[in-house]
């Protein structure tokens, strides 16, 4: 059975908020307006019930105030917090009932690890995919909040320039998305290497990689749409002919080939069950890659 649910997946937007080059853990993240108004109209319109979850922020107060001014600029007004800093915190029956009524979560950026050390395996994980599962119910999350979706989670690692074995670190995510390993803040921060790694370990999973202002729309976890006014990567590793992955030493540089990629920008569909992009534009009809 197909999930009756929806994610919104977003790579973040670090050129927003505290206007100054911060770290992840930092920094004010904040969704592009045309992108949280998707948000908006998936999940039912202005008078939806919409949870913001700050966990992974080191500064979760003023970002859940950011969102709170966001929404308020749509003309939403059902908005809540849930102040989520622990485990305790993710039993309590003030924050289960709030998942428990939303319309739709959102995931705020950070730090993914902290969501999933609060979150995973707890009694709102539990209710999160039960109601993504059966009901019409909105997953979104930008930056971390978007990376913490997949089953196999990128925990951190790599720079510019690593395209060496070890140049990215791995974890368990929520599991609302077993098919995909996503990054975020791919172009600016050149997560190349990382992701590409990340494919060859799992290459039964499709990698993305999200450009800032830029997300995608997941529906009944079988294909999704490309939102926003950057772009996406899509690295499949399905089909690789060679990878020294399990041959080299941590460190040591790093041979794949036959890495098929796709680069995406807004309005392109891509059916996950048969890997296959669909392009949409005014002047041509669908046309499979």
């Amino acid at each position: 059975m197909s999930e009756k649910g929806i994610l919104i997946i977003i790579g973040g937007n670090e050129d927003k908020g505290m206007g100054i080059e911060t770290s992840e853990q930092d920094h004010l993240e904040f969704i592009e307006e045309s992108i949280l108004a998707r948000v908006v109209q998936e999940t039912g319109g202005t008078e939806s019930h919409i949870v913001v979850v700050p966990t992974a922020s080191r500064i979760p107060e003023e970002v859940a105030q950011n969102y709170l001014e966001a929404f308020k600029k749509l003309n939403c007004s059902n908005i809540s917090i849930a102040d989520i800093r622990n485990r305790e915190d993710a039993e309590d029956k003030k924050n289960i009932h709030l998942i428990e009524q939303a319309d739709c979560v959102l995931f705020s950026g950070g730090d993914q690890s902290k969501i999933t050390h609060k979150i995973g395996g707890t009694k709102i994980h539990q209710i999160l995919l039960e109601r993504y599962k059966n009901e019409k119910f909105v997953i979104a999350g930008t930056s971390a909040g978007a990376m913490c979706m997949s089953q196999e989670m990128i925990t951190g690692g790599g720079g510019k320039e690593l395209f060496n074995k070890g140049s990215v670190s791995m974890g368990q995510g929520l599991g609302f998305i077993p098919n995909l390993t996503i990054d975020s803040h791919f172009i600016r921060r050149g997560r190349f290497g990382r992701l590409a790694e990340a494919v060859s370990r799992f290459p039964e999973y499709i990698g993305v990689g999200l450009a800032e202002n830029t997300g995608l729309v997941v529906k009944k976890c079988k294909t999704f749409e490309v939102i926003g006014s950057g772009m996406i990567i899509l690295f499949d590793a399905s089909e690789l002919k060679y990878s020294n992955q399990n041959d080299i030493k941590v460190g040591e540089q790093m041979t794949i080939v036959d890495l098929k990629t796709h680069v995406l920008a807004s309005g392109c569909h891509f059916n996950l069950d048969k890997k296959r992009v669909k392009i949409f534009s005014s002047s041509t009809d669908s046309k499979p890659s």
